[in-house]
């Protein structure tokens, strides 16, 4: 049995899952009760204090990333063709994932299972900024649902509400983030696949020979 004697980065050194995309593995930094914008160093791996959270808002699911995913011009190009409108880039982040489940996981840092069911379309700054929808594989109230559309409009209301405040500032007139449309659990894994790709092409090479 080989063991690895060190943590694997979380973006780069955990396997996505082998039954992807129809289930993966998620990366949780940020948890429902987090007063504190938690976010993986890119360079050390590490979780670290991004920002206090400015205002009320929580995040009302777990909330990470999917490992191994990047959002470069794969995942722009499917979401200027599904937005049908101009998008500049992708956001040069892993893939952001959030996870529905009726349990009360108290802290981040941690990895578990996840369906996919649907996700937002979201563009900030003319940047691709998609949000990944999906449910603790095996959960007793959330783990049975396989498409976003099951859904209680309320928890899809609470987290769109979320993603489109949470940067800004009372009373401020202009916010440059939006979604513009819910997708499902097949656009979802598309969306995943082709971050996938873009992973590939940033990073493949450069790993396999240690650059």
């Amino acid at each position: 049995m080989s063991v690895n004697l060190f943590k694997p980065h979380p973006w780069h050194g955990i396997n996505i899952g082998k039954l992807c995309p129809d289930v993966i593995t998620a990366f949780i930094e940020m948890v429902p009760n987090d007063t504190v914008k938690y976010e993986i160093d890119k360079e050390t791996g590490y979780r670290k204090v991004d920002r206090p959270q400015k205002f009320s808002n929580i995040v009302p699911a777990l909330y990470g990333f999917i490992p191994q995913t990047y959002c470069d011009e794969n995942v722009r190009a499917f979401a200027e063709l599904q937005a049908g409108k101009k998008v500049l880039r992708g956001d040069g982040d892993p893939l952001d994932i959030c996870v529905l489940t009726e349990r009360n996981i108290t802290s981040g840092d941690i990895i578990l299972e996840a369906i996919p069911i649907g996700g937002f379309r979201m563009i900030d700054k003319g940047e691709a900024d998609d949000k990944i929808i999906a449910v603790l594989k095996q959960d007793e109230v959330y783990g049975g649902i396989k498409d976003v559309l099951e859904c209680p409009p309320s928890i899809i209301n609470r987290l769109k509400h979320y993603f489109l405040t949470y940067k800004t500032i009372p009373g401020a007139q202009d916010n440059a983030a939006e979604i513009t449309h819910t997708y499902n659990a097949i656009e979802a894994k598309e969306v995943i696949l082709k971050s996938i790709l873009d992973y590939n092409t940033k990073f493949k090479s450069h790993l396999e020979i240690g650059v």
